[in-house]
């Protein structure tokens, strides 16, 4: 049995982590989990207290949030190229995206998705400041090429790349040019198409019965 064990559902944030896991290409368990009592149980709130998926095990290990354990398996398996090594100056570009996905860009969509006003004046308060700015930010990261650190796809693509893809799905983040050129390049690459392709089948499983 691996050692890296996945909790997911398809329709949550584990489609991201999912994805990563296809990128690596080691063996992993998936254990998929129903919404409601079953992410509420004494077993699952020992290794998640917040009652939510995604979550990893890794051997004694647990990771939480996405963002996270992107990072961390990026860093446990250095040889897949997914994260820059340390004093590489790509480095910084890779945490500086990843978590510009996870915290301004998070907030920012979720602010406009429950249509909660956010005045002007206190736009400074706020992490992301402005809906508009935060795209604005990430439209001219990802216009400048493929890749968010030089010339290499790592995790910080992955996750920047799925959001901007379930955001526009969802109508959450609006389309431009930018992004959805940016999407298609990295929708394509087979770890994210067989991810996918896991997914939807235990889905169309579940609703076979």
């Amino acid at each position: 049995m691996s050692d890296l064990v996945l909790y997911t559902h398809p329709h949550s944030r584990g489609r991201i982590t999912h994805w990563m896991m296809e990128e690596l290409g080691q063996p992993y368990q998936t254990v998929w989990m129903d919404f409601g009592p079953a992410m509420k149980t004494p077993e699952y709130l020992a290794i998640n207290p917040m009652g939510k998926v995604p979550a990893l095990r890794h051997g004694e290990v647990v990771v939480t949030e996405a963002a996270a354990i992107c990072t961390y398996l990026a860093d446990c398996f250095p040889e897949k190229g997914l994260i820059p090594p340390p004093g590489d100056p790509a480095r910084g570009s890779f945490f500086r995206w990843l978590f510009f996905a996870a915290g301004p860009l998070e907030m920012a969509v979720a602010v406009k998705a429950m249509d909660w006003p956010v005045p002007a004046e206190k736009g400074s308060f706020l992490g992301f400041g402005s809906y508009a700015a935060t795209l604005a930010a990430l439209e001219q990261a990802v216009s400048a090429g493929p890749y968010l650190c030089g010339d290499r796809f790592t995790a910080a693509d992955l996750y920047v790349g799925a959001h901007l893809g379930w955001g526009m799905m969802f109508g959450t983040i609006e389309k431009r040019p930018a992004f959805e050129a940016y999407v298609a390049w990295h929708y394509a690459r087979p770890a994210a198409q067989a991810a996918d392709r896991i997914n939807e089948a235990w889905l169309a499983q579940r609703a076979g019965g």
